[in-house]
């Protein structure tokens, strides 16, 4: 396979000042992978990586600007999206699912570690999900002010106010309307109604999945109806992906970075909210 032609694996200098080189070298070493990566597939690639294991970040209404930022750059070819979050906000959820499945149709989700809660209803924006042995989706049940709806929905009358119970259940509307959209017209396309409705319930009810964090690995996945492209860890381009991957686990506590939105052209962090001020005490 031909090498790129950039530096550092040629005689070739950069174009970049020494200083400027070496202050963002982990980047520009991630891009250089991120363009490996897309001579062996054949698609462009595009990376949304939180910091799971050290911030609490989560998907969020400032993500549409910086993942639109990224799809402008590969508008009209087929696109793999590298994922990795613990989930988040349903309302910024179905404004990514919205640009995604708008600038991106032929679209893959990669899945290297792992893409919960919310995070799964962003992996069926794909027509195909690629998972290997250390992959895992999850439950899409929503929670309100930490319970989940469906302990809510199902408490003795009056354990919870009418409102509360109001917001759970249009909580759990709004989810499975989303996954069932996207699922029907993604990776279940033309299957049976009764299909997509049964696969929707067991992510968005305790009833399949009795603990939020359940892992759904790739034989649990397919069971459930999605496509998925199984790589093993043999596989030269699962470990090229898991190696972009071990690069934002490392790269981002490093740099402050709560999140990464990276392609090989383009690239923005969202910084770490520093800790509160201590209270001052007597």
């Amino acid at each position: 396979r031909e090498m790129i032609d950039t530096f550092p694996r040629t005689h070739s200098l950069p174009k970049q000042s020494p200083l400027f080189w070496v202050t963002h070298k982990d980047r520009y070493l991630r891009q250089l992978l991120i363009e490996d990566i897309e001579r062996e597939t054949g698609r462009s690639l595009i990376v949304y990586f939180t910091d799971c294991d050290n911030t609490t970040a989560q998907i969020d209404q400032g993500d549409d600007v910086h993942l639109a930022e990224l799809l402008n750059g590969c508008a009209g070819q087929p696109v793999d999206l590298l994922l990795e979050t613990n989930g988040g906000a349903t309302d910024a959820t179905e404004k990514l699912c919205s640009i995604l499945r708008a600038m991106a149709p032929d679209l893959r989700v990669v899945v290297p570690r792992r893409a919960k809660s919310n995070g799964t209803v962003l992996t069926m924006c794909g027509q195909a999900v690629v998972l290997g042995m250390e992959s895992e989706l999850g439950p899409i049940d929503p929670a309100w002010g930490g319970i989940p709806v469906q302990f809510i929905l199902n408490a003795p009358s009056g354990s919870f106010g009418p409102i509360d119970v109001q917001i759970a259940m249009t909580a759990r509307m709004q989810t499975e309307k989303l996954a069932s959209q996207l699922l029907g017209t993604g990776m279940m396309q033309g299957r049976a109604p009764q299909e997509i409705d049964e696969a929707v319930k067991k992510l968005a009810t305790r009833d399949t999945y009795h603990s939020h964090g359940s892992v759904i690995d790739h034989k649990e996945a397919a069971s459930l109806g999605f496509k998925v492209t199984f790589l093993d860890q043999d596989s030269d381009l699962w470990k090229r992906f898991w190696l972009l991957r071990s690069m934002y686990q490392h790269d981002c506590p490093r740099s402050g970075y709560a999140k990464l939105f990276e392609s090989s052209k383009f690239s923005t962090g969202t910084a770490v909210a520093p800790p509160p001020s201590p209270a001052p005490r007597a």
